[in-house]
């Protein structure tokens, strides 16, 4: 992969959108929007000055594991999770879609991410956030929520200290202070009227980033829920790849135009945090040959969190323990006899051209097969003498990540709790 498309950072944040460049700012046809990749041309927060191909790597490993650990946190059914740096609130998806706020609308980017609850928001006046860019005072439709409200009981860290609701969230040595809010969102061309939101007031302990991220989980407070008299709790996405010299794919809500004669597979429920998205992975194959990985690596464990999610923050697919071990060894296998290296996290890299021996990898889900090309699990360095198999290990659950989900449409359809996938070239 280029150096430049691999360059990738996420700081994400909240922005107006004449920031970007005018061809990049495309009006959206009906319900179906532009996803940009945090690095696209069309992004803002494109980095400034590229890194070296290793040193792109290595901060998308360590951004990687930072994201880990909020989803084990997650699975795991506790409330607050360890921060990685002072520069992350919840760990930064890689893609951002154009949304509007607020009465008049304020053009905003947010962040997708499938495994958050809901909508974090920078609010003017925030102490300890390097900017922020959404002013309640300027929306006539804005409106705090109180104690009383519903919304505010669905929320874990709510508190109520005073007659607004307040959400309280702390992160390692961090701690984030919010107030409940509503305002209309649009991000098609129908608001959904009073979307409730955490309104960011002040970050101590760190370094805040100017962030918003979108939650589009299965929560009571995500967007599949607030929008679903508009969308019918369906969504799907296509994300482009780190090589595209575009960079944007598409974000498509309602039933209206999803794909046909698509094959879909459950969505499993942990009654620990039900909002994120379980599927049951039933296998993986390595070319031809299934691969040798113990029941217990992949089993759904409702009591422990322990299974397969599919995340769209996520950079590279993580297996547990005993099936990446086996996974790695057969690609290995198939690999032949040339010399194995290493780069940070990923323990699987070739120094020597790799071509006709690289095997597909299918992850076999209930009910669908998921056939990845090489450039789904393979990342190389912009001169090609590195190539390394983008996957790693996980201590406790398995993730399929957005570089494995890279160029298929995924279509979650929570209404029928079921997820499908096909192959779409969108980048």
């Amino acid at each position: 992969m280029e150096g430049l498309h691999l360059t990738i950072l996420f700081l994400l944040s909240l922005t107006v959108v004449h920031s970007i460049s005018p061809k990049c700012d495309l009006p959206s046809q009906g319900s179906t929007l532009r996803v940009y990749h945090v690095s696209s041309p069309c992004s803002p927060f494109r980095p400034k000055t590229a890194l070296s191909w290793e040193e792109s790597v290595l901060q998308m490993q360590a951004d990687d594991k930072t994201r880990l650990m909020y989803l084990t946190s997650l699975v795991a059914g506790r409330s607050f999770v360890p921060i990685g740096s002072g520069r992350q609130i919840i760990q930064s998806p890689t893609y951002i879609v154009k949304a509007s706020i607020g009465t008049p609308a304020q053009s905003l980017l947010m962040a997708l991410d499938t495994s958050a609850d809901m909508a974090l928001v920078p609010c003017a006046g925030c102490v300890g956030c390097s900017s922020s860019t959404y002013d309640s005072a300027k929306s006539a439709s804005f409106s705090s929520l109180t104690c009383g409200a519903d919304q505010c009981k669905q929320v874990q860290t709510s508190s109520c200290p005073g007659t607004t609701c307040s959400l309280n969230m702390t992160y390692g040595g961090s701690t984030l202070a919010a107030t409940l809010a509503q305002d209309n969102l649009t991000l098609a061309t129908d608001p959904v009227i009073g979307y409730s939101f955490g309104c960011i007031k002040q970050v101590t302990g760190g370094s805040f980033p100017p962030q918003g991220v979108l939650g589009l989980s299965r929560g009571p407070l995500s967007f599949i829920s607030q929008s679903k008299s508009l969308y019918t709790s369906t969504f799907s996405y296509c994300l482009p790849s780190f090589k595209s010299s575009n960079f944007s794919g598409t974000l498509r809500l309602g039933q209206f135009g999803q794909p046909k004669g698509i094959n879909y597979t459950p969505l499993l429920t942990n009654p620990k945090r039900p909002s994120l998205y379980y599927v049951n992975l039933l296998g993986v194959k390595v070319g031809s040959t299934m691969v040798n990985i113990p029941a217990s690596a992949l089993a759904f464990n409702p009591n422990t969190g322990g299974g397969t999610i599919v995340d769209s923050g996520t950079v590279f697919t993580r297996l547990v323990d005993g099936a990446y071990t086996a996974v790695r060894d057969e690609f290995r296998r198939r690999m032949g006899t040339a010399a194995v290296t290493s780069l940070g996290g990923f323990d699987t890299c070739y120094n020597v051209p790799v071509g006709k021996q690289v095997p597909t990898i299918t992850f076999m889900f209930a009910g669908l097969n998921m056939t990845l090309p090489p450039d789904n699990f393979l990342i190389h360095s912009s001169s090609g003498a590195t190539t390394c198999l983008a996957m790693s290990a996980s201590p406790a659950v398995n993730v399929i990540a957005n570089m494995q989900q890279q160029n298929h449409r995924l279509v979650f359809d929570v209404a029928n709790n079921r997820l499908g996938v096909s192959r779409e070239i969108c980048s």
